[in-house]
């Protein structure tokens, strides 16, 4: 179960205060652009709670199925 870094934590919610895009790279996907509004913890798994930049369709990602994130600057 990949984990993301005490840096890579620091830029979520740094992107989630400032209203910045991220670049999720999903496990066996693609990566994924978003504007992460939340993180929450939901039945005990850390969850992104996102829109997606274009169409405005919420997206729910799971950190655990994540493989690495990036902010866009």
């Amino acid at each position: 179960m990949p984990i993301f870094s005490t840096k890579q934590y620091d830029a979520l919610e740094r992107a989630i205060i400032e209203g910045l895009r991220i670049v999720v790279r999903r496990s066996g996907r693609r990566e994924v652009v978003c504007l992460p509004t939340a993180l929450r913890l939901t039945g005990g798994r850390e969850l992104i709670e996102a829109t997606h930049p274009t169409t405005g369709d919420r997206l729910d990602i799971y950190i655990d199925e994540s493989e690495g994130l990036e902010v866009v600057r």
